[in-house]
């Protein structure tokens, strides 16, 4: 049976001893190590080595997405998954755009974090499932809008129908304008808001408050 040789770097020291316990339980897991920082994970990859290490974002003299770059230099065969509270956008895009292998919440289930373990050692990504919507269009990652834009009045009125779900015809018929006229509406909100498609449109009235 092959083992997967694991290590684990969290500053606070009951979720550390936490995961190393229940890790432990796992017989194709083997926790080789724990450490408070990212530094003294460095220091230990001078000599050993890993299958996958498993980080916390914040922590004191080092982080974990600064460990990260450094493993991915220095140690590229080592997956890298982090575990972490923050599901801000901000560090998942900087997870994606470093290239690291998975991103775990926290606030998962035991099984959730084992099963990312295998899932990233057999070469996979691993993403939380609450993640998926934003994984699928990535400038929803971004905090806020792309940038400053202004909308006309007309343009927050289809906006905030579309946020309801409601098709081209429908909107067309709540305004009294034209199918086309609507679909000329999303072309320039996707425009101005660089969003990619209308699934992306829909979500950004809703996660921007302008559903009714």
């Amino acid at each position: 049976m092959e083992t997967i040789n694991v290590i684990i770097a969290d500053d606070h020291q009951i979720v550390l001893d936490g995961i190393q316990s229940f890790l432990e339980k796992e017989q194709e897991i083997e926790v080789a190590a724990v450490f408070k920082d990212g530094t003294e994970v460095i220091s230990y990859l001078q000599d050993h080595t890993a299958d996958v290490a498993i980080l916390d974002i914040r922590m004191q003299e080092m982080d974990g997405l600064d460990t990260a770059k450094h493993i991915l230099k220095n140690h590229p065969k080592i997956k890298i998954l982090l575990l972490t509270m923050h599901d801000d956008g901000k560090f998942i895009l900087q997870a994606m755009r470093l290239g690291i292998h998975g991103y775990v919440l926290k606030d998962k289930s035991k099984e959730a974090l084992v099963g990312a373990i295998h899932c990233v050692y057999r070469g996979s990504k691993y993403y939380s499932l609450d993640l998926q919507d934003k994984l699928v269009d990535p400038t929803l990652l971004e905090e806020g809008q792309p940038e400053k834009v202004h909308l006309t009045d007309r343009e927050v009125e289809v906006l905030t129908l579309t946020g309801e779900a409601l098709s081209a015809k429908e909107i067309a018929s709540r305004l009294d304008i034209t199918e086309n006229t609507v679909n000329v509406h999303w072309r320039n909100l996707r425009e101005k808001l660089k969003l990619t498609n209308d699934k992306a449109l829909v979500r950004y009235a809703i996660k921007n408050g302008y559903t009714v």
